[in-house]
This record gives structure tokens, sequence and C-alpha cells, in this order.
């Protein structure tokens, strides 16, 4: 019980680039990734982790995964500028996932500029991740690529309310349909990974949507107008780990 108690601290703790880590770790100078396992001893498994994300999905195994099942009725509550993403969150986590016959709840979606995750070593514009947790503190999370075409109405209704300054939010007025923030072919492929920012955390469950949503060059422009830089951690060494789709 204290196992699992202290797990789901540590996965609450790091779901996101927190506003008490902003002094410490980012995506440039002394503080890039390359140097986040050199900031703080809770930040070693970022250098000494073998099972780290992002990674390049290339060569991967058939598997013949089930379907996930998900109930996205919430609409996100608030935007939230932490200097390293762009964040949506809820007042209640009533949005859950299914997996593996286990249910998960949705603590919030990000945003990466361009995609961490490549696809045959190539980059997305835009990749948004869905983070899940379980009751015993496991993590999944759900990655959506963008690619450039249309604009994205639901994209849209959030962009309106971006919040300009690092450690500022916006409350979202309008309903959000998180369902359409997901492909209608649900086909993925899945990794066993980490987080991405620091502490990168590992055991946390990779669901990487095959087929990409689009995203208009003035949305992604809107976003990393905001942002000010990449906010991608560099690829990272499989391993031995598989792919399965």
């Amino acid at each position: 019980m204290k196992l699992h108690i202290a797990k789901t601290a540590i996965a609450m703790a790091s779901l996101v680039p927190l506003l008490a880590w902003s002094a410490h770790w980012g995506y440039e100078g002394k503080g890039s990734p390359e140097h986040w396992g050199e900031l703080s001893s809770e930040f070693i498994t970022c250098q000494n982790g073998k099972n780290q994300s992002p990674i390049n999905i290339d060569k991967t195994l058939t598997a013949h995964l089930t379907s996930f099942e998900y109930h996205y009725r919430e609409s996100p509550a608030l935007l939230l500028n932490n200097g390293h993403t762009i964040q949506a969150s809820f007042l209640h986590n009533t949005n859950t996932l299914i997996l593996d016959g286990e249910t998960s709840h949705l603590q919030q979606f990000h945003f990466h500029a361009p995609s961490e995750n490549t696809i045959h070593s190539q980059h997305y514009p835009l990749e948004m991740h869905l983070v899940h947790t379980f009751a015993n503190g496991d993590i999944a999370v759900i990655a959506v690529m963008f690619e450039l075409g249309a604009a994205n109405q639901e994209l849209a209704e959030l962009w309106q309310k971006l919040p300009i300054k690092v450690e500022s939010s916006e409350p979202i007025q309008h309903r959000i349909d998180l369902a359409a923030l997901l492909p209608v072919d649900k086909s993925y492929w899945r990794f066993s990974g980490s987080l991405t920012t620091p502490p990168c955390s590992e055991g946390v469950t990779w669901l990487v949507m095959k087929h990409p949503l689009t995203i208009s060059s003035e949305q992604l422009a809107q976003f990393t107008s905001v942002i000010h830089h990449n906010n991608n951690r560099p690829l990272q060494p499989l391993h031995g780990r598989l792919v399965v789709e």
C-alpha cells in the first residue's frame, strides 16, 4: 500500500512540467534536455533510464492490439501556460480511459511542437498528449499527431484562450468536444516508455495514434508564438524495447 501511495504521489507530481520546477529545467541553455539528469537527484532517471520517451516508431511487431475504450464527457475548464507547454485541465476529472480492463482518469492534456515521437524518423508539426492515471498510480498517455492542413475547430476554441504570459491561466468558456481531438480511426502503436519531462518517470504506457488530425499553419503559429521555442525532448534509445501494433 505504501508503495502504491508513493507511486501515485510521484505520478501526480510529474504529470506535467510543474511551476515549482520551472526554474530548474527547460529546453534551452543550461537547463536543456541533455542536462536534465544533472539538475537534480530527482531527475536522474532522465539520464540513466533505459525506457525513456520519446522514441522513433519504425520497426514494429504485429500483436493484434485490442481497442481501448474512452468516455470523454467533461470539457476542460482551464488553460495554463507554465513556460514549458500549454496545458488544459479539468475540475472533476470524470473523463475515463479503459485499457486492458482497467479504468484510468484523464488528468490533463498538453502540446509539443514539433512532435516528440517521430514516425519513420519524421516529425509532425504538433503532438498532443492526453495524460491518464490509474488507481494504482500507473500512467497511460494517448499521443495524437497533427499535420498541416485544414484548421482544427476544437483547437480553435482552445486557442481563443491561449494564456500569453508564463505562469498565467485562462478559463475556458466554450465546451470542447474532446472526442473530436481523437482521430476517427483509433488504431495505434503501443510501447512502454516514460514521461517526456523531468523527472522522466518510467513505466508509462504509450498509445500513439496512427492517423493524424490537421492544424492550420496559423494555428501552429499561434502556439509557437506563445511558447517561443521548440518544446520537444530529443528522441531516446529503444534499448531493445518493442513497439507493437
